[in-house]
C-alpha cells in the first residue's frame, strides 16, 4: 500500500460527516460547542460569535470567530474537524461582501454589527398584490395617488 494512501485513509477517518457541519459563511453570527475536559469530568461550552474567516481545506479548515467579552474583542481559532467541536449551528446570518472580516478589529460601537443577509425578505406580504398591507396606509395618501 502507498503511504500517501495509508495518510489519506486514516484523514478520511478523522474528518466530519458534511451533516455534522452546516452550511455557514463568513460573516454568520455561530453557536461553537466545544467539549472542556477539567481533570475526569467532560462539559460542553457554547462560544458564541461572528465568524470573521475560515481558511483550510479538509481536516486543515479551521474557522477563526471573534467575540466581545467586557468590552475586549476576543478571538478563537477552532479547527474544523476536531472532535473538541461537538456541535456547529448558526444563530443569524450576516451580510459580508469580503473574504475576511478582519477589518471588524477596529470597529467599536453599532458599527461593529453587520447587516442581517434577509434584511429585504422579512416584508415580502407588503409586496404580494390584494394583500391588505399592500394597500396605502391612510385614505389621503391614496387620493394624492389617485390625482397625480
Amino acid at each position: 500500500m502507498n503511504p500517501t494512501q495509508v495518510v489519506e485513509d486514516i484523514i478520511s477517518k478523522q474528518l466530519k460527516a458534511k451533516k455534522d457541519i452546516p452550511d455557514f459563511t463568513i460573516g454568520d453570527t455561530v453557536n461553537v460547542h466545544v467539549r472542556i475536559i477539567e481533570g475526569d469530568k467532560e462539559r460542553i461550552q457554547i462560544y458564541q460569535g461572528v465568524l470573521i474567516a475560515r481558511r483550510g481545506r479538509g481536516i486543515n479548515s479551521t474557522i477563526t470567530v471573534r467575540r466581545i467579552v467586557a468590552n475586549e474583542g476576543v478571538e478563537r481559532v477552532f479547527p474544523l474537524h476536531s472532535p473538541r467541536i461537538a456541535q456547529l449551528e448558526v444563530v443569524r446570518r450576516g451580510d459580508a461582501r469580503r473574504a475576511k472580516l478582519f477589518y471588524l478589529r477596529d470597529r467599536v460601537g453599532k458599527s461593529r454589527r453587520l447587516r442581517d443577509q434577509r434584511r429585504g425578505l422579512k416584508n415580502v406580504t407588503d409586496m404580494v398584490p390584494g394583500s391588505e398591507s399592500s394597500e396605502p396606509a391612510n385614505a389621503a395618501a391614496a387620493e394624492a395617488a389617485g390625482k397625480n
